[in-house]
């Protein structure tokens, strides 16, 4: 059985399974994509996709690393 039956002319979801939205952004800090644009994946046609593909690597700088565990804290006195 050949792999290509699997095959689809689909965009790919750019989902790298790391949901967690930022909370100051509002965007997925795996994907960088929005909650409408996530919930919306499915229904949009492949030209929104690729538009919206297209604008991934630009958000990436919108997403600041949060300070958290021993870095997170203030420091001792």
């Amino acid at each position: 059985m050949a792999d290509d039956i699997w095959e689809r002319d689909e965009v790919e979801s750019p989902c790298v399974k790391l949901c967690v939205v930022h909370p100051e952004a509002r965007l997925c800090v795996g994907c960088y994509r929005s909650i409408d644009e996530i919930t919306a994946w499915s229904r949009m046609t492949p030209e929104a996709r690729h538009a919206v593909i297209a604008e991934l690597p630009g958000r990436a700088g919108q997403i600041t690393k949060r300070r958290g565990g021993r870095a997170g804290r203030a420091p001792r006195s």
